[in-house]
């Protein structure tokens, strides 16, 4: 019976999943709140990947990145209101879900850039963005993160865009499965 049990339990994907939410306040909710909170995940999971049998240094600085990047998107083109912020390790994939609202013509800009950058290859768009921003640095949103993320880390991205109301803010999820090594 014993290994029965054994075999049913090593059969089980090992998950880990942490789930926090960002109210606004007193304290504005700012970049250095994304900063802290990617750091202090990274190296929660890096030593869940570790008992894993993954690289912890990697993991951590991997998930770290990802959180940093997404967490700081989200607080800066945020409407007012919660950002919710849903992670776990789950067969060696870290996977996230970031939650907020957006205005509309905000989510209307955005799905133009996720269009472009979805519609061609991650690394040659990267390299045509870094050249533009050098060559005028006031430009606007490149997507240099989401690019990074897509093409030197390898990360799978989603966006869910939803509305109750025509002029109403937009729901956005972001949707991130990351390969550790």
């Amino acid at each position: 019976m014993q290994n029965s049990y054994g075999a049913l339990v090593a059969s089980v994907p090992s998950v880990s999943t942490m789930k926090l939410r960002f109210f606004e306040g007193p304290l504005a909710l700012d970049w250095m709140h994304c900063g802290a909170s990617a750091k202090y995940i990274g190296e929660y999971y890096a030593g869940i990947a570790g008992r894993q049998g993954l690289d912890t240094v990697d993991a951590g600085h991997s998930i770290n990145y990802l959180l940093n990047e997404l967490m700081e998107n989200a607080v800066k083109f945020r409407a007012p209101g919660m950002v919710e912020l849903q992670t776990s390790l789950l067969n060696g994939s870290f996977v996230l879900r970031l939650s907020n609202f957006i205005e509309p013509n905000i989510a209307t800009k955005f799905q133009g850039l996720l269009e472009e950058i979805t519609s061609r290859d991650a690394g040659d768009l990267m390299i045509e963005r870094i050249e533009a921003n050098a060559a005028n640095p006031d430009g606007g949103e490149s997507g240099l993160g989401i690019l990074t993320l897509m093409s030197d880390y390898g990360v799978q991205l989603g966006w869910s865009f939803s509305s109750q109301d025509t002029g109403q803010a937009v729901r956005l999820d972001v949707h991130a499965v990351l390969a550790l090594a």
